[in-house]
């Protein structure tokens, strides 16, 4: 890890608890994950994986998606849940001939080793290994990240989202994902943390844009995606998260699946997750409000070129897209984000 550090301030990034949070670029880096291609060090980011006989039964048994139908080179986005569907992480799984490989949220992955390690019973055919510290994970975003990858030799890349398979660049053997992480195009490139230094080098000489913490979150809230801390808590469940592509309806028992069923049911989702333009900063927590009346409350904020932006839990009955509400003293705007599904029909494994 310090020789790819040390590769990126050289670079100019400024390095805070161990993660590249800016290279000075952040304009550059965003138009490049819009326009070409942008490159995200997500090696904070947890990586577990899952072995063992029954390793697929016991995560299709933890969380939301139908993990029994993935064959190896196929994944899936999926959440863990608590008892009564509260969101524990949203995660990526990977699935192989011999494992699977879970990417986690940063700081998740010792209270998703500690959960799913609770619910390993004597005689189950699981083990559970933390590669965080040997690992590293990249992502490549923007429209061009096929095209990118190609012209570094990748043949045969994976097309359908969360479909994976190994590769070489630059004679680095590497695992790429169809996925960047966000709503947008892009690929996830999880590889051996020795061969970091050299595999970021070689993807920026190629021109990938480096792109640090501060511009991702940045695009990460303009898109909508939910993370633990701000709209993944206990406070909120994955269908109010906007995370219903992430749940199988019809996979059976998991921990969580009774409350969730009941919600989709009986239409029982009181609160959703939203985008909302804003007239200033507002701090987080801050209470959303229409003629006085509280219809729900702020999550995140980030500032861009065009101003600020937040995500917000909305209660369901005050209304959705295009809707004016108050964050404190100021109007703000309801808006849709790329990332968020609100459709049962959206919620199987392609």
């Amino acid at each position: 890890m310090q020789a790819l550090r040390d590769y990126q301030r050289s670079q100019g990034a400024q390095i805070a608890s161990n993660i590249p949070v800016t290279f000075g670029n952040d304009a550059e880096a965003i138009a490049a994950a819009h326009q070409a291609v942008a490159l995200y060090d997500r090696s904070h980011w947890g990586r577990l994986r899952l072995s063992g006989g029954d390793r697929l039964t016991f995560l299709h048994n933890q969380s939301t998606n139908d993990l029994k139908s993935l064959q190896p080179g196929q994944g899936c986005e999926t959440v863990i849940l608590t008892s009564t569907a509260r969101t524990i992480d949203l995660v990526s799984a990977y699935v192989t001939e011999a494992e699977v490989l879970v990417l986690t949220s940063p700081s998740q992955r010792q209270p998703l080793l500690q959960w799913l390690d609770r619910y390993i019973f004597f005689g189950d055919k699981v083990e559970l290994t933390d590669l965080s510290d040997t690992t590293l994970c990249f992502s490549l975003l923007g429209p061009h990240s096929a095209a990118f990858l190609e012209g570094l030799g990748v043949t045969n890349l994976p097309q359908t989202l969360h479909s994976h398979c190994i590769a070489k660049i630059a004679g680095l053997s590497v695992r790429i994902a169809a996925g960047s992480g966000l709503g947008s195009q892009g690929y996830t490139i999880i590889a051996d943390l020795a061969d970091g230094a050299a595999l970021w080098q070689t993807l920026t000489a190629a021109k990938a844009v480096p792109l640090g913490e501060q511009a991702w979150e940045q695009l990460r809230v303009l898109q909508g995606r939910p993370m633990p801390g701000s709209e993944l808590t206990e406070d909120y469940n994955p269908l109010e998260a906007g995370l219903w592509h992430t749940v199988s309806f019809n996979k059976g028992c998991y921990i969580g699946q009774e409350t969730i069923a009941r919600l989709n049911t009986y239409n029982g989702v009181k609160q959703q997750l939203w985008g909302l333009n804003l007239a200033q900063a507002e701090p987080l927590g801050a209470i959303l409000s229409i003629e006085d009346q509280k219809v729900g409350v702020l999550t995140s904020v980030v500032e861009t070129a065009e101003g600020f932006f937040g995500l917000a839990y909305l209660k369901t009955k005050a209304g959705g897209a295009g809707l004016s509400v108050k964050v404190g003293e100021h109007e703000a705007v309801v808006v849709d984000r790329p990332f968020l599904s609100r459709a049962q029909q959206s919620a199987e494994i392609a």
